[in-house]
């Protein structure tokens, strides 16, 4: 089975509270869930549109898929399709499945039936049939009845020859852009088949809409806890601040390191490639590379938490613990746990920041040095 795949996540989701092809959902990005689906069932190319300047987000979010690249999208949904038609490298006679990044849960069983479909119409579709009782309103009071009989709940992706779609839209003349493609191929004179759609593609519009998708992905997921540990040291050197969890603070000394030194998020970045068991730091950003000279270690702990996503996987707590006679650490303690909770997203209860001193034993006590560890619990999927 031979298609090519066109993703559509150029859009604002404003009414789901805006970035919805971003946001995380059962610990990875809306728009993973769908890239993933997409190649899984065999796409030989996926072009994924997204807002002019968002190609390196889509990279982040999609590292370590192949066989995909972005486009830059238009102002509605017509344009964007149109750019990623023109991105594809395939015949045109290849099946082509337009999909809305908002619809993450795409499951094997409708991209088989979209693509046997094209056997015998120009076009496919999923859709169920529509169940409520329907009403039209006016002002607030209902102001008649709407025949459910014959209506239908489109849905994507939906299926065509790209010579077909690409004819339909060059001869769209209407000057309001169309809803779907399945409307431009029908307008054009295609016929365009219905197959049984499911009821887990919901659309994420609404916030409560990711509520509900978490939900269905709970009781379709078993999941896994998992623990990393992380330890650093840096010696003290000539300076006037020093950055601990990703905070600057004042003193009359630094951490010496070839990044910024950040002893701190250097640990809890090791914990999370620990519980995922991913190696080390060293290992993602070797020392003796000149490109890390000075970067921010912020930079390490979000390669770490895209790496727990990419799993599937979801952050549940992190627990930092800073070992140092000075500075004192408690006046930016609240600021520390928040810098934290704003990289990984998480709730502020789930960040924990403390420090203690060693009584003036080993190298900390001496004034040498500053130690870090860190604890971080994750959950992963449990591969079947």
């Amino acid at each position: 089975m031979s298609f090519s795949g066109i993703i559509v996540a150029a859009g604002s989701g404003s009414r789901a509270g805006g970035d919805k092809q971003w946001r995380a959902l059962g610990g990875k990005p809306v728009l993973r869930w769908s890239a993933e689906a997409l190649l899984n069932a065999g796409a030989d190319e996926l072009v994924v549109v997204v807002a002019p300047g968002a190609e390196d987000r889509a990279a982040e979010t999609l590292a370590g898929l192949s066989k995909w690249r972005t486009v830059a999208g238009g102002a509605v949904r017509a344009e964007s399709v149109s750019a990623g038609l023109a991105a594809l490298t395939c015949g045109p006679d290849q099946s082509v499945l337009i999909h809305d990044a908002a619809r993450p849960l795409l499951d094997r069983a409708v991209i088989d039936r979209l693509i046997a479909a094209l056997d015998h119409a120009d076009g496919a579709l999923p859709a169920l049939p529509v169940a409520d009782s329907l009403r039209r309103g006016a002002d607030g009071l209902m102001a008649g009845v709407v025949e459910r009989d014959g209506l239908w709940r489109a849905q994507t992706p939906q299926a065509f020859r790209r010579d077909t779609i690409e004819a339909a839209y060059a001869a769209w003349t209407e000057t309001e852009a169309p809803t779907d493609e399945a409307a431009v191929v029908q307008r054009h004179g295609g016929r365009v088949a219905l197959v049984e759609g499911d009821p887990r593609l919901m659309k994420l519009t609404y916030p409560e809409d990711f509520a509900m998708a978490e939900a269905l992905l709970s009781q379709q997921t078993r999941y896994q806890t998992r623990i990393g540990s992380g330890y650093d040291v840096h010696r003290w050197g000539p300076g006037g601040s020093v950055w601990l969890c990703g905070i600057e603070v004042p003193h009359d000394q630094t951490l010496i390191g070839h990044s910024d030194a950040d002893a701190g998020l250097h640990a809890l970045t090791d914990a999370l490639l620990g519980a995922i068991a991913e190696g080390d730091i060293g290992d993602h950003f070797p020392p003796t590379d000149p490109k890390w000279k000075g970067a921010s270690s912020d930079l390490f702990l979000l390669h770490a938490a895209q790496l727990v996503a990419a799993r599937g996987g979801r952050i549940v707590n992190v627990d930092v613990t800073l070992i140092c006679e000075r500075p004192k650490v408690k006046p930016h303690r609240q600021a520390m746990r928040e810098r934290i909770a704003g990289l990984l997203a998480l709730p502020l209860d789930a960040v924990s920041v403390k420090a203690t001193t060693s009584e003036g034993l080993g190298f900390t006590g001496r004034g040498e040095g500053l130690a870090a560890q860190a604890v971080a619990t994750v959950e992963t999927p449990v591969s079947a």
